[in-house]
C-alpha cells in the first residue's frame, strides 16, 4: 500500500508538466492549420506517435541510469563533459518558458471564466508569476499535492469529454474552417512541430527517480519506466479525445479573449458549473507545472553555484546557492521570476506567442540525448536499438529545423548556445570541477 501511495505521488506529480501541455498544444496545432478542423486529428495523431517514439528511447535509458541521470549525464558520457553544456543551458531556458507558458495559460483559463478580467491581462499573469515563487520560498510542496492536481485536472477533463460525445452544448464562439489544406499532408507535416510542447517534460521521470532514495535500483528502474508509460497514455488518451471532441462539434481557432479548450468545454458542458470547474482544474495544474519548473530551475543553478556548506561546483556566483530554512535557493528563485517576468511582458501573456520557443528548447535537449543514446547503442553491437536511436534523433531534428525555420524561435535556441557557451567557460575558469554532467540528479535536492 505504502509503495502504490509513493507511485501515485511520483508518477502523478512527474507527469504535470505534459498533462498541462494538452491545455495549449493542440490549439497551437490548429493555428498552424489555419484553422482546417479536418487535420487536427491526424496531426496531433502524429505528435502523440513521436511522443511514444521519444519516450521509447527515454525507457531503455532509465535502465543505463537507474539512479537518475538525464540528458546532460547521457551526452557527458557518450561524447565528452563539454558537451553537457548544450544541455545544461537547454534546461535552463526550459525551465524560464515551462515558468512562463504556464503563467500565461493559468491566466488565459482564469479569463476566458471571467471575461472582465481581460484588460488586466500581464498584471494578472505577473501576480499570478509572483504569487507561485513565494510559494516556492518555503521548499517543496509535496509531490502528492501536484499529484492530486492532475487527478483533479483528468476528473475535470472527463466530465467534458464524456458530455461532449453523448449530448454536446454547441456553445457560442466555435469556427469551422471549410475546405481541405492543399496539400493535406504537407500542411500536417509541417504544422506538428508546432504542438510537440506536447512532449515536453516526457523525460522527467529519468532525472527525478534521483529523489526516490528509499528505493533500490530496481525499485527506481521500475518506477522511472512505470511513469514514462503512464504519462504517454494518459496524454495521448487526453489529447485524442479532446481532439475527435473539437472536430464533431466543430471548435475552431478561438476568437476573442478565450481559448480553445475553453471553447470547447462550453461546447461540451455550456457556462455552468462543469465549466467553471474544468478552468479551475486547468489553473490549478498549470500552475502547479510553473511551481515544478521553480523548483528545478533555481535548483540547477544552486547546484552550478556552491552554497554556504560547500555543496555546488562553484561555477555561478555563490549567491545564487544560498538557501533559506526551508532549503530554497532564494536568489536563484528571484533569478528565474525575473526573466520568466520579462519573457511573459515580451509575450504579452499569450502562451499561444511561447509554444514556438518551449518546443525548440526542450527539443535541443531531446537531440543530445538521443544522439548520445545511439552513441551508446553503436558502441555495444546493439544495432536494432541503434536503428531506434537513429530514427528518434531524425524525427527530433525535423522538429527543431522545422520550428527553427520560422526564425523568431532562434531567439530561444541562441539563448541555448549563449548560456552553454558561457557556462563552459566559467567550468573552464573554476579549474574543470567534476559532476558536471550528473547535474540534472540534484535540481531538487534539499
Amino acid at each position: 500500500m505504502g509503495r502504490a501511495v509513493l507511485f501515485f505521488g511520483f508518477a502523478f506529480a512527474v507527469m504535470a508538466d505534459p498533462v498541462s501541455s494538452a491545455a495549449y498544444a493542440p490549439e497551437a496545432a490548429l493555428r498552424a492549420l489555419h484553422g482546417h478542423l479536418e487535420l487536427l486529428f491526424p496531426t496531433m495523431a502524429l505528435v502523440i506517435g513521436l511522443t511514444a517514439l521519444v519516450t521509447l528511447n527515454y525507457w531503455f535509458l532509465v535502465a543505463r541510469f537507474p539512479e537518475g541521470g538525464g540528458d546532460a549525464e547521457a551526452a557527458g558520457r557518450a561524447f565528452s563533459t563539454a558537451w553537457a553544456f548544450p544541455v545544461i543551458g537547454a534546461l535552463i531556458v526550459d525551465f524560464v518558458l515551462t515558468i512562463a507558458i504556464s503563467i500565461a495559460a493559468a491566466s488565459s483559463a482564469i479569463i476566458a471564466y471571467v471575461p472582465a478580467l481581460s484588460s488586466g491581462r500581464i498584471p494578472l499573469a505577473l501576480g499570478l508569476l509572483t504569487l507561485v515563487a513565494g510559494i516556492t520560498w518555503f521548499g517543496h510542496g509535496g509531490r502528492v499535492l501536484f499529484a492530486v492536481f492532475t487527478t483533479l485536472f483528468l476528473v475535470a477533463t472527463a466530465i467534458v469529454v464524456v458530455p461532449g460525445f453523448v449530448s454536446p452544448t454547441v456553445a457560442h464562439g466555435v469556427a469551422r474552417v471549410t475546405g481541405a489544406a492543399d496539400p493535406a499532408f504537407l500542411a500536417v507535416v509541417f504544422a506538428f512541430p508546432v504542438a510537440m510542447a506536447l512532449a515536453t517534460g516526457i523525460e522527467a521521470p529519468l532525472t527525478s527517480i534521483a529523489q526516490l532514495g528509499q528505493l533500490d535500483n530496481d525499485g527506481k528502474r521500475r518506477f522511472g519506466r512505470g511513469t514514462l508509460l503512464l504519462t504517454v497514455l494518459i496524454v495521448g488518451t487526453i489529447s485524442l479525445l479532446l481532439t475527435g471532441l473539437a472536430v464533431g462539434v466543430g471548435v475552431g481557432v478561438p476568437t476573442g479573449e478565450t481559448t480553445w479548450i475553453a471553447d470547447l468545454a462550453r461546447a461540451s458542458v455550456g457556462d455552468g458549473a462543469a465549466f467553471g470547474f474544468f478552468q479551475l482544474a486547468s489553473s490549478i495544474l498549470l500552475l502547479s507545472a510553473a511551481s515544478s519548473s521553480y523548483q528545478a530551475g533555481p535548483g540547477l543553478l544552486k547546484a552550478l553555484a556552491r552554497n554556504e556548506r560547500g555543496h555546488g561546483l562553484g561555477i555561478l556566483p555563490g549567491p545564487l546557492g544560498r538557501t533559506n530554512r526551508h532549503h530554497t535557493p532564494y536568489w536563484s528563485v528571484v533569478v528565474y521570476l525575473a526573466i520568466a517576468a520579462v519573457v511573459i511582458v515580451a509575450a504579452r501573456a499569450q502562451e499561444q506567442e511561447l509554444v514556438l520557443f518551449y518546443a525548440v528548447a526542450v527539443f535541443a535537449s531531446f537531440l543530445m540525448g538521443l544522439l548520445a543514446m545511439a552513441r551508446f547503442t553503436f558502441r555495444e553491437r546493439n544495432f536494432r536499438l541503434f536503428a531506434v536511436n537513429c530514427c528518434s534523433a531524425t524525427c527530433v531534428a525535423f522538429t527543431l529545423a522545422v520550428n527553427l525555420a520560422r526564425l523568431y524561435p532562434i531567439a530561444s535556441f541562441l539563448a541555448v548556445v549563449v548560456i552553454a557557451i558561457l557556462l563552459y567557460r566559467l567550468w573552464v575558469r573554476a579549474g574543470r570541477p567534476e559532476g558536471l554532467a550528473e547535474l540534472e540528479r540534484h535540481l531538487e535536492d534539499e
